[in-house]
């Protein structure tokens, strides 16, 4: 048989259909494991913020739904163990008594907080105080096993979260956490994410507002921490996409 010219062998190189390379498999976040029992937070939502900042001593946060000033606190272990300040917000006048006498380093402010400023608004207290609401429609009115719960309409204060900042000198937040009963697509409206950059947020989602809360954030820069859905499946945790 005649040996096959260095010519032919070209073409029939250059003739062979070309494939698309493949595309490297996305990687999967690692999930993280969160070990421990927290001190103060309902669920895992302490570890969690520790595990991100590496216990980091002395930041500043925004709690917006604080509620109670130790149990149930996800801001709570950071004043008290790492010297962090901060603000805490919630519809209810309640908590102010509390927040005062137990949270020396921190401020507690009677808003419902909104997209707007300077009007008073209803706000519906629940008889479970961890589920008062800004609307009286859904499952914000409902508690365990989804039964129906008493609510008593009082009037509260609204403000935004850019002008409670602005107007006591907060120029920077490092973990906002936020937990208000659905209302937290309303409460991001009035706050300038790009401007106080949080390093970390932690908050509810409801299934309602899943779809606007990531694209929120995308917009804005910030990715979800998947490595923490494992470890807490009532909040998402978001955080600057890196450059």
């Amino acid at each position: 048989m005649r040996p096959l010219s260095l010519a032919f062998l070209l073409l029939a190189v250059a003739a062979a259909p070309a494939y698309p390379a493949e595309k490297p498999a996305e990687k999967k976040p690692v999930p993280k494991k969160i070990t421990g029992k927290s001190l103060y937070s309902h669920g895992n939502e302490e570890l969690i913020i520790r595990d991100f900042f590496q216990d980091r001593e002395g930041g500043v946060f925004l709690d917006v739904g604080c509620a109670w000033p130790i149990e149930k606190n996800n801001t709570y272990y950071l004043e008290k163990h790492l010297g962090w300040s901060g603000i805490g917000v919630d519809g209810l006048p309640d908590f102010a008594p509390g927040w005062k006498a137990k949270r020396p380093k921190s401020q507690f402010f009677n808003y419902l907080v909104s997209d707007h400023s300077d009007t008073v608004e209803p706000f519906y207290r629940s008889e479970l105080k961890g589920t008062s609401a800004a609307t009286k429609d859904g499952d914000e009115m409902k508690g365990p096993a989804g039964r129906p719960v008493k609510h008593d309409e009082i009037k509260v204060p609204t403000t935004t979260l850019n002008k409670l900042l602005d107007d006591h000198g907060v120029k920077k937040v490092d973990l906002l956490s936020m937990d208000i009963e659905g209302y937290e697509p309303i409460a991001l409206a009035g706050f300038d994410i790009e401007r106080f950059k949080p390093e970390l947020v932690c908050i509810e989602t409801k299934p309602k507002n899943r779809d606007v809360l990531l694209e929120y954030f995308a917009k804005h820069g910030y990715v979800r921490l998947d490595q923490y859905l494992g470890a807490d499946t009532t909040n998402w945790y978001f955080a600057p996409k890196p450059r």
